[in-house]
């Protein structure tokens, strides 16, 4: 029929044949498309995820293209995938070994306006990467780290978490937690409560903002009211003449700036007047607030009143900023020295390197962070946990580029917590399931989210004992157990850090060494 038509003069065809020509070209460019793609391969975002906005998003075991700083870390977690799933489907000796899988969810591209820096995020992946090889190491179920972009600004999340859902239901190597989750940002909060509805027990790292808070999401790191217990015992003891200065970040949709901010004013409001002594600016988080590290008001202010304590309530982006305008102000005539008072997960290389402690000196300043790490506990001889750590992060750092002081930001610390937690709750639950270890690979139970959640709520810190804490690198702490304490670390230690450094916290005349004590007693961890 087709031959006949293409025979007839092109006059005299009607609707049916210019539709079958029609037909015909549809069906031919659609092959010309499909012949092309596959000889292009997956693309960018190889086969399981999707480009948005210049950013592979989604859920993978593989390699993607993302952020050329962090990309030869995205190939050794996906070779460490590889060999997981090789020992179970085709070990080339020894019996096959289960595997379940715990997602890593965050951005893994950077620009100048994103919640996470490129330092930050590969440090993270490093934290993660050394936590995933360490458990792989022994018996019980092996550990997938699977890849989670969810966009430089965390703002493309709900695919992310549709597809983690879908992977709880796997029953050969179901996905029993996530962990990563890096900012307290709007979208970082609507991205834990959609988890918590599916019921999947998450882990943040580095979450600090005391109100991110949701039925399935523990935290590791200390909160800001935490910190801010740690700063007050601090300034007990070094009270100085309370002339203080409250410096604040104005963007309202930045919870943990927001959070911070209402922290130090509850805490040291009254004694430092700081609602008579603060200024604020825009910080660079975002890019839909005008120009941003505007300090010349703080500055000036904090010369002319003489202050001798800064509260910095802002990102530790915006800091370095901060104290170069200070530096070009001088000391102001001052007679002490200035404390920039902070809190956050460690100190960031971008605060200690040289040009910054030139600048602290020209303003007569010094940094007191309270921090989730203290740099001096890998200065000396490290031991359990931290040791095993450092040995694991020493090798993944001689094979990739991790940035100047790589540990001193706490990041590579905190998310290998994060998945330790996750995998510890793992461990027992299998161990608990598979009691007296008789059953071949094949038939043994796996656990599932809901079986990690049951573990991970029993309580580990209960009178005067800690019972099958975390032994992490950052400490040995642990939870409450269902609705206590917003599912944060209990006596997870919280060292005062000054920088140009002073002595090891805990040291006689360094600062105190606080912990995240249960209902603020001073006495109810375990020694």
């Amino acid at each position: 029929m087709l031959l006949r038509l293409f025979r007839r003069h092109p006059r005299e065809w009607g609707p049916l044949e210019w539709l079958a020509v029609l037909g015909i070209g549809v069906l031919v460019a659609a092959a010309i498309t499909i012949a092309v793609n596959l000889a292009q391969g997956p693309g960018r975002c190889g086969d399981d995820l999707r480009d948005i906005d210049g950013d592979c998003v989604g859920v993978t075991e593989e390699a993607f293209e993302a952020d050329p700083r962090v990309e030869s870390l995205i190939g050794a977690v996906a070779d460490e995938n590889a060999r997981v799933r090789r020992d179970w489907e085709d070990p080339s000796s020894g019996p096959r070994i289960p595997y379940v899988r715990i997602a890593l969810m965050m951005p893994f591209t950077a620009d100048d306006h994103s919640a996470m820096t490129a330092d930050m995020i590969r440090r993270g992946i490093a934290g993660a990467l050394a936590a995933q090889r360490q458990a792989n190491r022994f018996g019980g179920p092996h550990y997938q780290l699977l890849l989670a972009p969810d966009g430089r600004n965390l703002d493309q999340w709900e695919p992310v978490v549709d597809r983690l859902a879908e992977l709880t239901k796997d029953t050969r190597a179901p996905l029993v937690g996530v962990t990563g989750i890096p900012s307290s940002t709007p979208e970082t909060r609507k991205a834990i409560a959609a988890l918590s509805r599916h019921s999947i027990p998450t882990v943040g790292p580095v979450i600090t903002a005391a109100n991110m808070n949701s039925p399935y999401f523990f935290k590791t790191s200390p909160n800001n009211d935490q910190f801010a217990r740690a700063l007050k015992l601090y300034l007990d003891r070094k009270p100085a003449r309370h002339r203080g200065f409250l410096v604040w970040d104005n963007r309202s949709e930045d919870v943990y700036s927001q959070n911070l901010r209402s922290v130090f004013e509850r805490h040291f409001g009254d004694a430092y007047d700081l609602t008579n002594h603060n200024s604020n600016f825009t910080g660079t988080s975002g890019t839909d607030k005008g120009i941003p590290q505007r300090f010349t008001d703080a500055v000036q202010k904090i010369c002319n009143e003489k202050s001798d304590t800064v509260f910095f309530a802002g990102r530790d982006q915006d800091l370095p900023a901060f104290m170069e305008r200070m530096a070009q102000e001088g000391s102001c005539g001052r007679t002490t020295t200035l404390r920039i008072l902070k809190v956050g997960i460690g100190l960031e290389p971008t605060l200690t390197g040289d040009a910054p402690r030139r600048w602290l000196d020209e303003a007569r300043a010094t940094i007191v962070d309270a921090s989730a790490v203290d740099p001096a506990w890998w200065k000396g001889k490290p031991k359990k946990a931290l040791g095993r750590f450092l040995d694991r992060f020493e090798e993944i750092e001689a094979q990739h580029k991790l940035g100047e002081k790589p540990l001193d930001d706490g990041y590579a610390v905190m998310y290998h917590d994060a998945f330790t937690l996750l995998a510890g709750a793992v461990d027992r639950t299998f161990a608990e399931i598979n009691e007296g270890g008789k059953k071949t690979p094949e038939a043994l139970s796996i656990p599932t989210k809901d079986d990690v959640y049951n573990t991970l709520i029993i309580p580990s810190i209960a009178g005067d004992g800690c019972s099958s804490c975390l032994v992490g690198a950052g400490g040995t702490y642990g939870f409450e157990g269902p609705g206590k304490n917003d599912q944060w670390a209990v006596c997870k230690p919280v060292p005062v850090v000054e920088f140009p450094s002073s002595a090891r916290s805990g040291d006689p005349g360094a600062p105190g060494l606080y912990r995240t004590y249960r209902n603020g007693s001073g006495n109810a961890c375990p020694s």
